[in-house]
């Protein structure tokens, strides 16, 4: 059996998640036990970003990385940032169809992940978890499309930074 198309005898497309891994996690709580006598509701702040790098030819690698910040007044109750990276092979895939993939498709595939460990990590504090929102990953994608034309930027760049 062959990766040809019988009628064109070009090879088909290739898209394979190979693994799903957490890259980085940290936990901060600079002000605990003290801050956990404090009764008022936090601020909490969500940066997201999306990042993508060839490995080998044929394989990327694409990053989502969350930085959550939690305050209180002026205090921080806890900062968490977690990175959450995948491997992707993609071959006989068309040039302009790369970035979409690359920015919508794989980080859609792994957020799920990170999201889970996220809500762990802030858990384990002993506070209520913060549950990530869903992220439109093509809105978030055509977004940093139009920054990057504005900004006269080359298409296809490799990050993406955006506040949740």
């Amino acid at each position: 059996m062959t990766d040809t198309t019988p009628a064109t005898g070009a090879q088909a497309p290739v898209f394979q998640l190979q693994r799903v891994y957490l890259k980085d996690a940290s936990l901060e709580m600079p002000h605990a036990p003290q801050i956990f006598l404090d009764s008022e509701a936090p601020a909490v702040d969500i940066q997201l970003e999306v990042s993508n790098a060839p490995v080998i030819e044929n394989v990327h690698e694409v990053v989502v990385r969350v930085t959550a910040t939690a305050k209180i007044k002026d205090k921080v109750l806890f900062l968490v940032e977690g990175k959450q990276g995948g491997i992707f092979e993609m071959r006989n895939i068309p040039a302009e169809q790369m970035g979409p993939i690359l920015g919508v498709v794989c980080p859609g595939i792994i957020y799920p992940y990170l999201r889970s460990n996220i809500a762990d990590l802030i858990t384990r504090t002993g506070l209520p978890p913060v549950h990530l929102a869903e992220i439109n990953f093509e809105a978030f994608y055509s977004q940093k499309m139009a920054a990057m034309a504005q900004q006269g930027a080359p298409a296809g760049g490799n990050g993406a930074a955006a506040n949740a």
